[in-house]
């Protein structure tokens, strides 16, 4: 049944797929190289995280593959190891036991614990990343690696320095082919794709690296006056046959199964790759425009068997990822077959048109990169997180400038704070309301505080200031009716002001209040 339904949309898939493959092989290749891994490793990762995680997942939308986010760990990694990939690759079987052994414990609740506005900040930034990363390349000027993430660049740049050296360092036949791809992709979006069907199913982003390949083909001919460098084209490995092919595979040394430094390198690819994976999943269905629901268990799962697999002939850690599957959303995808197909295609390529694809400028594929980040962090989102308050708009706009200025997982994290800061300061205001003061028979004035349902530790200082504001010779009525959980922090504070209100003359009466053995005044 679930094969029917997988072709069912192969009309929108299929050009999708191309599109996906065209965007994940310089993000493949880049990321290996930045993680100083073999290049064909990137590769592997990506055609495995295509086929077995595509096959495996619960998500329609979401794409796996090698991240950029754990280049950095990688690099680290492969350098703990005193250099050996092969004892990394037994590190990478590992975190993918880890993930499957999470994804069967249930631990993919964790992934409703992202804040909406959060998340919408992280796909913002992402977006607004991929076209700060990608003029460099859109300009010709290719330094810097496709692929990377971070605001730090290994050499001390940044991303804003690389754009001024782009700037200083363009290369012409690369701005003509941005120019004329960017043009093309607007066209596309904008005019040609409701003129008529034939539009929708050729994908503008196919016609832009076809376009890609005949310009370069001219300027190697000289037909046209330009030209471009080796690093401004694709540069995936060429084998002369089959064998060849397959011998790039490389296998783990499971001698490091026996190394602690294996399984700490272990469980930390375990930790982050699942943390990105779920942020992606809750991105990535945030982006779709049916509003599916990922099984976040299934994910893990999913991701985890990949991980094994790819560990095990050789490829880098993989994690679902939003650069694209947000591709694979703009431009059509339906079903999880376009990241099956994807997975497909790069086996294909890469036995037997990798000198073709060497064909394709850099600069055609930043024109479509940066046509994904401008759908990613249209200005309108602003507008409408701005128009939801403070509450959604700040952790939004703390995320996005986090994220731009360090890295996505460290940009998640000062959103998620802000998205706390704002949970508590609820907390606080909503700990308890007061009824209006009367005055009893007595004379005395009488102060109704009625608890709410759920009172936490962090409602101590509003409840202890509505009871410091408490006058002399007043009554004061604590009413626990609603309460199904007070924590012992507030219990104890009520007993104290119990104690102290009798220097003050203040009456305390208590209703429904649950008085633990241990705070019983003697």
């Amino acid at each position: 049944m679930e094969s029917k339904n997988l072709f069912k949309e192969i009309k929108n898939d299929l050009p999708a797929s191309i599109v996906v493959f065209f965007v994940a092989v310089p993000l493949c290749l880049g990321i290996a190289l930045a993680s100083g891994a073999p290049l064909f490793s990137g590769i592997i990762a990506g055609i495995v995280g295509g086929i077995v995680v595509g096959a495996a997942s619960g998500s329609s939308l979401g794409v796996s593959g090698p991240a950029a986010g754990l280049a950095v760990i990688v690099l680290t990694a492969i350098s703990t190891l005193g250099g050996s990939y092969e004892l990394f690759l037994t590190a990478v079987v590992l975190a993918g036991i880890i993930q499957l052994i999470l994804g069967f414990a249930k631990a993919g609740f964790i992934a409703y614990f992202f804040p909406t506005s959060v998340i919408k900040g992280m796909l913002t930034g992402i977006g607004l990343l991929i076209i700060l990363k990608q003029i460099p390349h859109a300009l010709g000027w290719d330094k810097d690696i496709m692929g990377e993430e971070a605001f730090l660049q290994f050499d001390g740049k940044n991303t804003f320095s690389e754009i001024q050296e782009a700037l200083n360092f363009f290369t012409p036949g690369a701005v003509v082919i941005s120019l004329i791809s960017m043009a093309i992709l607007i066209l596309w979006d904008t005019v040609l794709t409701k003129k008529h069907k034939i539009f929708q199913l050729l994908q503008g982003p196919i016609v832009v690296v076809i376009l890609g390949i005949v310009m370069n083909s001219m300027y190697m001919s000289g037909a046209l006056n330009f030209s471009l460098a080796e690093d401004q084209v694709v540069r995936i490995p060429v084998p002369e046959n089959l064998a060849g092919f397959f011998g790039q595979f490389t296998f783990p040394d499971l001698s490091g199964l026996a190394n602690f430094e294996v399984w700490k390198i272990a469980i930390v690819l375990a930790i982050v790759a699942s943390l990105e994976t779920l942020l992606s999943v809750e991105a990535t269905d945030k982006m779709d425009p049916y509003k599916g629901i990922t099984p976040t268990n299934r994910e893990l799962k999913a991701q985890g068997l990949g991980n094994v697999i790819s560990g095990l002939i050789g490829g880098l850690p993989i994690t679902q990822v939003i650069v694209r599957s947000s591709a694979n959303i703009s431009f059509g995808g339906k079903t999880k077959m376009s990241a099956i197909l994807h997975g497909f295609f790069l086996l294909i390529s890469a036995i037997t048109i990798a000198g073709l694809l060497n064909m394709i400028p850099l600069a055609s594929l930043a024109a479509i990169l940066l046509m994904v980040g401008y759908k990613l962090a249209k200005p309108s989102l602003f507008k409408e997180m701005y128009r939801l308050g403070w509450e959604q708009f700040i952790p939004f706009t703390a995320t996005v400038i986090a994220i731009l200025a360090t890295d996505l997982l460290k940009g998640i994290t000062v959103g998620i704070l802000f998205g706390i800061f704002y949970t508590l300061r609820h907390s606080y205001r909503n700990s308890h309301h007061l009824k209006d003061i009367k005055t009893n028979e007595q004379g005395r004035e009488v102060h109704h505080i009625i608890l709410a349902e759920e009172v936490s530790f962090f409602n101590k200082a509003s409840i202890l200031n509505t009871l410091n504001t408490i006058p002399a010779n007043a009554k004061v009525v604590i009413d626990c009716t609603n309460s199904k959980s007070i924590a012992f922090d507030v219990l104890e504070l009520i007993k104290d002001f119990e104690v102290n209100a009798k220097t003050k003359g203040i009456v305390v009466e208590k209703i429904n209040f649950i008085e633990p053995p241990y705070l019983k005044i003697a």
